[in-house]
């Protein structure tokens, strides 16, 4: 069964209100699912987010195999091959929501803001590439008078959502009909929490 933008996100927070609780189900976890969708994935949502060990997806959003389409990178910094894979879960794969998801404390973050005090000590070529990426938003994010590395990470969470539906004109065209809605959202480490930032298109 399809789901609707709106259902979508109301299992993907259910799951997240199960994973603060302790209230865990694992749904979809077992052999019989297993060898169901061995022939086709079906997932209900995408996700993009950073690449951070503790961000396990299925875990913090208690879903089970098939269930979600996840990419991922240091920082959730759009590129090319990024938006080619949200293009591909939503033209082909049909998904109804795109959460971009951000965490507190963020290594990729803290880089960034290392790299605009000329403190980055790093020899890493596209390490230095992937800060430079997030550096408008940091620069930004001074210039507001805004410094601490979480509020920083909620505005680039903020600058990733309007990045992507300026990019992509099949995800902007899909949210504008209703088939689609991008949440923007952020992770608490410690809580194990999901709070949402920013929404484009109909999730109530």
């Amino acid at each position: 069964m399809t789901l609707t933008p709106a259902q979508a996100y109301l299992k993907f927070f259910e799951g997240n209100e199960r994973f603060i609780s302790g209230a865990l189900s694992h749904p979809r976890q077992d052999v019989e699912h297993r060898t169901e969708i061995a022939e086709r994935q079906a997932p209900f949502a995408a996700l993009f987010g950073c690449s951070d060990s503790r961000l396990s997806a299925e875990i913090i959003f208690d879903v089970g195999l098939g269930d979600l389409f996840v990419v991922r990178n240091a920082g959730q910094v759009l590129a090319e091959t990024i938006l080619g894979s949200l293009e591909y879960s939503v033209e082909v794969l049909k998904v109804p929501l795109i959460v971009i998801l951000g965490h507190d404390d963020c290594g990729a973050i803290d880089a960034t803001m290392q790299a605009s005090a000329g403190e980055l000590k790093t020899e890493g070529e596209f390490i230095q590439n992937l800060v430079s990426r997030i550096q408008p938003t940091v620069e930004a994010a001074r210039l507001a008078g805004t410094g601490s590395i979480d509020e920083i990470t909620d505005l680039h969470v903020k600058d990733t959502v309007s990045e992507l539906l300026s990019r992509s004109t099949l995800i902007d065209s899909a949210v504008r009909s209703g088939k689609l809605a991008v949440v923007g959202a952020t992770y608490q480490l410690a809580l194990g929490k999901v709070t949402q930032l920013v929404t484009f298109g109909e999730i109530n």
